[in-house]
């Protein structure tokens, strides 16, 4: 029901049943409200307005506890002090733009509490920013969204000042300690866009640790234009500066050089080669009629109950393809670090074979980024980057990772074992 002009003893009855009936109190707000409403007026500025009027009000109160006597008190006369005036103040909120009167005092002395010093906006519009950000949205988005969801307008720039909040996060998490042991290391590097003069995609190295007790966290992050062993090293030497002293076993894909780069830095944890990127590897190097039951029979040698078995598994596969595909299986049987999970208990062997569970975090990670033509620097992709380990490892922090609960007596006693106490 739509009411134009000038209210009705209708509209009064309309509001007495929205209300009253329903044994809600009739105040002033209510009624203001309710009015809005039913004459299709914008209610953000009703709630702009008391909240402007609330805020002021608590400034006006804030000075007389101060000054500790009312206004028009002629107790203020031999006080020492007394009120100066105000000034304006604007402050985007996310009801609109609210106009303040900051009061002040003769002397100087007075220091609001309600707001912070030089503060042109609130706490939800800046988390807003920040959450958008995170999210993947451009700066040029966020400024567009902002506008429409709150009324006044935000430039790019604004937008990215807003960001800088997380800077201070950035050199937290890159210094961070780190615990002292993990019993797997997960190494993936994913592609992202940026742009340097040109944009190109970059390497953005990750590391992934689960703990004796079976928390998994993300450990590190770098960013370099390529991905090599050398840059692999960097970021391993960094883990352990930081910390990370003992660990049982890395997985990584098929990067060249990645095991020896491992045990310059880390000599004494195994190396396994994740067993997706093997069979996508055989599967490039065989026919199309082939592949799948080359793929098929690759699949007995990794999902062995035993590594005497899988052994044995990869032997008939050797037989089997080696005449029709002879590069194929040379290149397979150099692989030093097919059968590392073996060595580990079975409950947790399905974590180990692959580098599922790091793949799953870039999956995630390129579909927040998926709206992002580009970052336009370094320092805009830490700052996602940052946010996203934040919030992953706060997810998971509770989070006993599948089969760990089960095997923490058997890790923590091949730990003592590989790194014993002097």
């Amino acid at each position: 029901m739509e009411i134009k002009g000038k209210p009705s003893i209708m509209y009064n009855r309309v509001y007495h049943n929205l209300f009253t009936e329903r044994g809600l109190p009739m105040n002033d707000f209510t009624k203001e409200m309710t009015k809005t409403l039913l004459n299709g007026g914008n209610i953000k500025e009703i709630f702009r307005f008391h909240l402007e009027k609330a805020i002021n009000d608590l400034l006006k109160t804030e000075l007389s506890a101060f000054l500790q006597y009312d206004k028009y008190d002629r107790a203020g006369f031999n006080s020492g002090n007394s009120r100066n005036g105000t000034y304006e103040r604007m402050i985007k909120s996310e009801f609109g733009e609210l106009r303040l009167d900051i009061p002040r005092d003769r002397n100087g002395d007075f220091k609001n509490q309600t707001l912070e010093p030089y503060r042109r906006h609130d706490d939800t519009l800046e988390s807003t920013v920040i959450h958008l950000y995170r999210k993947g949205m451009t700066t040029s988005d966020i400024a567009d969204l902002i506008e429409k969801m709150y009324g006044h307008h935000y430039s790019r720039q604004t937008v990215s000042n807003l960001t800088q909040v997380m800077e201070s996060h950035v050199k937290a998490f890159h210094s961070r300690p780190l615990n002292k042991r993990y019993t797997v290391i997960y190494l993936d590097a994913t592609h992202l866009p940026i742009r340097r003069d040109t944009v190109e995609r970059e390497a953005v190295y990750l590391a992934v640790g689960i703990t004796p007790d079976g928390y998994k966290e993300l450990l590190a992050y770098d960013i370099h234009p390529t991905e090599s062993a050398y840059n692999w090293k960097a970021l391993l030497e960094d883990l352990k500066a930081r910390g990370l002293e003992e660990t049982l076993l890395f997985v990584t894909d098929g990067l060249k050089e990645i095991k020896t780069t491992i045990e310059r830095v880390y000599p004494k944890a195994a190396h396994q080669t994740c067993w997706v990127h093997i069979a996508r590897n055989v599967s490039h190097k065989v026919r199309t009629k082939d592949r799948a039951f080359v793929l098929d029979d690759l699949k007995q040698v990794y999902r062995a109950k035993t590594k005497d078995e899988a052994k044995q598994s990869l032997e008939d596969f050797t037989s089997i393809w080696k005449k029709t595909y002879p590069s194929m299986v040379k290149n397979l049987l150099l692989n030093e670090s097919l059968f590392s999970f073996y060595d580990f208990p079975e409950a947790i062997r399905p974590s180990l074979y692959t580098t599922n569970l790091i793949e799953a975090f870039n999956k995630q990670l390129k579909r927040f980024t998926k709206r992002k033509e580009q970052f336009p620097n370094v320092e805009s992709l830490e700052r996602f980057l940052v946010t996203y380990a934040m919030d992953y490892n706060e997810r998971f922090k509770n989070r006993i990772h599948k089969g760990f609960n089960k095997v923490h007596y058997e890790i923590e006693q091949r730990f003592d074992e590989l790194y014993p106490k002097n």
